[in-house]
């Protein structure tokens, strides 16, 4: 079967190590050293460089890294209107004496009064115009729906303004609806959503919390996949969307475990999904057991190799279990994809390994990649 556009036979999940210059940068912004267009000038700079990194390393996927990001979701999520974002959230993400993790807390009506992630967007695709050859293609990840609504639950959003959650997830569906409409128009044909929450929902003791939260397990995964579905759902057909599950990745360090059984048949079967980007690079992950559900049009692209460990992964491993997972997928190594379990730098504070050590297992990963499939890695 042929991939869906914009997913590679070597793929990636988005994030890399920020250069030291860049998170200086944002030091100084936060401190009013320098001025926000000061900023943008060197995150461009920086960007064009890791563009061509990319290239070089064998990659086709191309993002900007996350590089104005100092969070996957949060610096996503708090240009929404009526989301806010308490706490220690600081523009370089630096870790510093008493650091609490941020909270997200929907204060009012939700709103999407201006596109967030076109200008990023288009950048990129003029640093992939001048930087990257034929075949190179811009992919935009945002933060899943599902990440304004989970860590919270019902406390986390205003009653006055939802006091029945079902206009809150009207809602939440439309403004994303609006930003994939403005990203279309823009240009863009493939978006990622990440999303640690379905993960998360594999974890017995997070789903002990969530059970504390008041929340229906036997549902909530369905009604995250409905919200999920809501939100893509006026995506033209030339817009592809992958989904990327997570159980965490911050400075090398991961928050839950378990398998994907629970919430397998929701994920393949009800999730209108072009592509999965799937963790599965230790035993946290659970066994390929349930890619059983992938029904024959989809894909996935298996995280087996880690972005959390300085480490060059085993080749033969890798080989190995990329051939044991298509056994059990219905459409054998043809469904298949390869990559690293997360990004390199999910949080600005990045993994613990160096840029070196990055491209040298991105290197390795596109091997593998040629190894089973062959030269062109985009069928």
């Amino acid at each position: 079967m042929g991939l869906p556009t914009g997913v590679y036979r070597a793929d990636h999940v988005g994030s890399w190590l920020r250069p030291k210059a860049v998170l200086e940068a944002r030091e100084q912004h936060a401190s009013g050293a320098i001025t926000a267009e000061q900023l943008r000038e060197i995150e461009d700079k920086h960007i064009d460089e890791v563009v061509r990194k990319q290239i070089e390393a064998g990659m086709r996927s191309i993002t900007d890294g996350e590089f104005r990001r100092a969070y996957f979701h949060l610096d996503f999520l708090k240009q929404l209107d009526g989301v806010e974002v308490t706490g220690q959230l600081k523009s370089s993400g630096a870790i510093k004496n008493g650091w609490a993790p941020p909270v997200l807390k929907v204060a009012g009506k939700l709103g999407h009064s201006r596109p967030v992630q076109v200008a990023d967007y288009e950048f990129l695709e003029r640093s992939i115009a001048q930087n990257a050859p034929a075949g190179a293609m811009t992919k935009v990840a945002i933060p899943s729906p599902t990440m304004v609504h989970f860590r919270g639950g019902r406390a986390s959003i205003d009653i006055a303004s939802y006091p029945e959650l079902d206009t809150f997830f009207d809602d939440l569906a439309r403004v994303y609806q609006q930003e994939l409409d403005d990203l279309y128009k823009a240009g863009c044909r493939f978006v990622q959503l990440d999303d640690t929450n379905l993960a998360y929902l594999c974890d017995p003791k997070m789903r002990e919390q969530a059970e504390q939260r008041n929340e229906d397990l036997t549902t909530l995964p369905k009604r995250y996949a409905e919200l999920i579905n809501a939100a893509i759902s006026k995506r033209p057909k030339d817009m592809k969307i992958g989904i990327h599950l997570c159980r965490g990745n911050y400075q090398s360090q991961w928050f839950a475990s378990g398998g994907y059984e629970p919430v397998a048949e929701v994920l393949f079967k009800d999730l209108n999904v072009d592509a999965y980007f799937l963790e599965y690079d230790d035993a946290r992950s659970g066994d390929f057991a349930p890619l059983r559900h992938l029904p024959p049009h989809k894909v996935v692209v298996l995280g087996l190799m880690s972005s959390k460990k300085a480490e060059v992964d085993d080749r033969d491993e890798i080989v190995k279990r990329l051939r044991e997972a298509a056994e059990v997928c219905p459409g054998g190594l043809d469904q298949l994809c390869l990559s690293h379990q997360c990004g390199f730098s999910s949080t600005a504070e990045g993994n613990a390994l160096s840029e070196e050590q990055q491209w040298e297992k991105v290197r390795l990963e596109v091997s593998i990649a040629k190894e089973i499939w062959g030269e062109d890695l985009s069928q």
